[in-house]
């Protein structure tokens, strides 16, 4: 059986020191062997961005794609092979900025994959810029005057999306980041959990200090019920989405694979798609 160890590889990641995305990986390989996961079962698809070098620091398949794009990549590898678990990674700007068509979309058509987003409220990489997460009167070199939008609410995005597991955590709670993921492996469905992953190089607001001041625990609340979506929805706009743990979930509604006609139960991948020349010709023949 895998255990941690078995998910790294020698492959040493050149984030920051001190940048939120080390734990945001520590959890997903500790997540993976906890599930019971071997490493040519796991698929690590990510994005462009700090947080998209991730796919390359787990011992697993991985793709790192191109930007806001992960989510039709980690779809398709899903549904080619729907034996592999199959993680989805980024950041905000590339979830939420250029790729947010492409998460609103995969919420609500609920394919079976676990969509891990680093938040950091700031573009990183390209050496900070304002982003999506971004919040109003936030100054960065794009915004010298501060930003005049507002910052997305994505938490409640995802609920009027109709998300069916919706989570969020913080980089510095391991234990609860790692035991969200588990959970986000085991639904059967579309699995958005975001997580607060201070930069500590751009990001001089939303530091670690600032969001244990804010973040409040839904483990704190009191009757918290994760499987009431209304619930859910008020103690969002109650604590401006600066909330962790299981929001919202549910566990009735089918995932896109379970609704898909004829969808074989043999991966495409174990599949033989070799074609005999008379079936080619005949195929062919249909364009002529």
């Amino acid at each position: 059986m895998a255990t941690f160890k078995d998910f790294r590889n020698k492959v040493k990641p050149n984030w920051c020191p001190g940048c939120g995305d080390f734990s945001v990986q520590a959890a997903i390989q500790r997540a993976a062997a906890n599930v019971g996961l071997e490493p040519d079962n796991l698929a690590v698809i990510s994005g462009i961005g700090c947080s998209g070098r991730i796919s390359g620091y787990i011992n697993s398949y991985g793709f790192h794609g191109v930007h806001g794009r992960v989510l039709p990549i980690a779809q398709g590898v899903k549904m080619a092979n729907r034996d592999l678990t199959v993680i989805a990674s980024g950041g905000d700007g590339d979830g939420f900025a250029i790729g947010m068509g492409h998460t609103v979309h995969s919420i609500r058509r609920n394919i079976d994959v676990t969509y891990i987003v680093m938040d950091n409220q700031i573009y990183g990489l390209t050496k900070g810029q304002a982003s999506p997460r971004s919040d109003a009167g936030f100054k960065t070199k794009s915004t010298p005057g501060g930003t005049i939008e507002s910052a997305l609410n994505v938490m409640e995005m995802a609920l009027t999306a109709g998300g069916t597991f919706v989570a969020q955590s913080f980089s510095s709670d391991l234990k609860e980041l790692t035991s969200l993921i588990e959970q986000g492996i085991n639904h059967k469905g579309f699995s958005l959990i975001n997580v607060f992953s201070p930069c500590v190089t751009f990001n001089k607001v939303n530091t670690y200090d600032w969001f244990k001041e804010n973040i409040t625990k839904l483990s704190d609340i009191d009757n918290y019920d994760p499987a009431n979506r209304m619930q859910a929805m008020q103690t969002l706009m109650e604590h401006n989405g600066l909330v962790t743990g299981l929001i919202y979930q549910n566990s009735n509604q089918p995932s896109y694979q379970e609704l898909v006609k004829g969808y074989d139960e043999n991966p495409l991948s174990a599949q033989d798609l070799n074609l005999d020349e008379e079936k080619f010709n005949k195929m062919m023949a249909e364009f002529m």
